[in-house]
């Protein structure tokens, strides 16, 4: 079972008090009315699905019902980090190059 951190209640809790809302990081188009419907469905429907890092949407359904995005490892279900929205991340999924909690670049 994971153990999830809410940014926002500040506390750990249960994976079940949680939803994985998709992918993070999914720019709406500006101007929905100029999509074409192919634009539209790839904008609604079509989300990557790597194998390893990946940056997802989450709500604290159980809880505080707010909406946060977090890292994790798909292959090892390991939670990198958890980050408010609006924020970006400092794991990069795709990169190699991830900061310890010293600080120092490995």
């Amino acid at each position: 079972m994971l153990h999830i951190y809410c940014p926002h209640c500040a506390e750990y809790r249960e994976e079940e008090e949680f939803h994985c809302a998709g992918q993070a990081h999914i720019a709406r188009p500006l101007d929905p009315e100029a999509c074409s419907d192919e634009e539209w469905g790839e904008y609604l429907f079509f989300r990557k699905n790597p194998r390893g890092l990946h940056h997802e949407l989450w709500v604290h359904a159980a809880g505080c019902r707010k909406f946060f995005n977090l890292t994790r490892d798909t292959q090892s279900y390991e939670i990198k980090e958890v980050y408010m929205i609006g924020e970006q991340p400092s794991v990069v999924a795709g990169s190699v190059q991830q900061t310890t909690a010293s600080g120092a670049k490995s």
